[in-house]
C-alpha cells in the first residue's frame, strides 16, 4: 500500500549525521508499526471472527487470533517504512518518524520487521487455521511487495491494490472459526476493500502536494482532483448492496442493514456533493473523517446485531 529502490548507505548515514538525532524510543518502535492502521483493522478482524462465530465464540482463539493479526499486520507496516524511509523525508507529516530523522537504523528496523511477521504467521498458522495463515501471507506480499515496492511509486492503482491488503483482517478473522471461504467471507471483504480507495482518495486531495512533491504518482496528483472525486463514487455506491447481502443470507439483522444502508447512502451523497464543492480540501477532510466514522459505526453495529448461530 513500489519499484525503482535505491537506498544507498552512504546518503542514508549522511541524512542522519546531518539531523544530529537522539537514539530511539520504545514510541519510535510503536510508531513505525502504524499503531492507527493496525487498530482500525483490529476492529475488522474482530467483526469477522464474531459474524463467523454468531456469538458462539471460542475466546481463546479469538485473542489469539487477533495477536497473529496484529504482529503480521505491523511486519507488514514496519517494512513499508522501511523501504519509504528515503520518501518520508520529503514529506512533511512523515520526515519526523524514526527513520528519516535517524533514531532509528534501518539494519534494526528490518529485523524488527522479520520478527514481527514470522511470529505472526507462525500464530495465525498454529493457532487460527492454515486459510488465517495463507490470508496473512496475502496481505503481507500485496502490501510490502505490490503495494510498497512496486505500484506505489510507479503508479495510479496503487491505491485499489493496496486495498486487497488492507481487506484481509475480517477474512483472517472469519475463515479462523469456519476454515473455509464462503459468502460471508466474501462480503466482509468487500465491506473493507471497497471502503479503502475513497477513503484515502480524500486524504490525498487534501495533501496532494505533498504527496506531489515526494514524488507518488497517487491520483489526485497524476489525473487530477475532479478524476478522484468521480473514481470515487463506484467505491462507495458498490458498498450498498453489501449490509443488503448480509441481512439476506443472515449474517446480520435488520439494524445493521438499516443503518449501514443509511451510512452509505449518506456518504455517497456526501461524495458526489463533491462536484458541486467551493473549497475541496474542506470537503475532502470532511469526506475523511466521515469515512472514518462510516467504518467503525458499521462494524460495531455488525458486531452488535450478529445473528445467533
Amino acid at each position: 500500500m513500489d519499484n525503482q529502490i535505491s537506498y544507498h548507505a552512504s546518503s542514508d548515514s549522511a541524512s542522519m549525521s546531518a539531523k544530529s538525532p537522539e537514539g530511539a524510543s520504545w514510541r519510535d518502535f510503536i510508531t513505525v508499526a502504524k499503531p492507527g492502521i493496525i487498530r482500525s483493522n483490529l476492529i475488522a478482524a474482530f467483526a469477522g471472527y464474531w459474524v463467523a462465530s454468531g456469538w458462539d465464540v471460542n475466546y481463546g482463539k479469538l485473542l489469539l487470533t487477533l495477536l497473529g493479526t496484529m504482529l503480521v499486520m505491523a511486519s507488514a507496516c514496519v517494512f513499508n517504512n522501511y523501504f519509504d524511509r528515503d520518501l518520508d523525508m520529503k514529506m512533511e507529516r512523515t520526515r519526523e518518524r524514526g527513520l528519516p530523522t535517524g533514531r532509528l537504523k534501518p539494519g534494526t528496523v528490518l529485523i524488527y520487521a522479520i520478527v514481527l511477521g514470522i511470529a505472526g504467521l507462525g500464530v495465525l498458522f498454529a493457532f487460527s487455521g492454515v486459510l488465517a495463515g495463507l490470508f496473512g501471507i496475502v496481505g503481507m506480499l500485496v502490501y510490502v511487495v505490490i503495494y510498497t515496492l512496486w505500484l506505489k511509486r510507479t503508479s495510479t492503482w496503487s491505491t485499489s491494490v493496496g486495498a486487497i491488503s488492507g481487506a484481509m483482517p475480517p477474512v483472517i478473522g472469519y475463515v479462523a472459526v469456519t476454515g473455509r471461504v464462503d459468502l460471508g467471507a466474501w462480503l466482509l471483504f468487500a465491506m473493507l476493500f471497497l471502503w479503502q480507495p475513497p477513503h484515502f482518495w480524500a486524504l490525498g486531495i487534501r495533501r496532494k502536494e505533498e504527496y506531489r512533491a515526494a514524488g507518488f504518482p497517487l491520483l489526485p496528483v497524476v489525473k487530477g482532483v475532479r478524476r478522484t472525486k468521480l473514481q470515487m463514487i463506484p467505491y462507495v455506491a458498490l458498498l450498498l448492496p453489501v449490509p443488503v447481502l448480509m441481512y439476506m443470507y443472515d449474517y446480520a439483522g435488520i439494524f445493521y442493514l438499516v443503518i449501514s444502508a443509511a451510512l452509505s447512502l449518506a456518504w455517497l451523497y456526501l461524495t458526489v456533493s463533491g462536484f458541486k464543492a467551493k473549497d475541496d480540501d474542506a470537503w475532502a477532510k470532511k469526506n475523511f473523517f466521515f469515512s472514518i466514522n462510516y467504518l467503525t459505526v458499521s462494524l460495531i453495529v455488525l458486531v452488535l446485531n450478529t445473528i445467533h448461530g
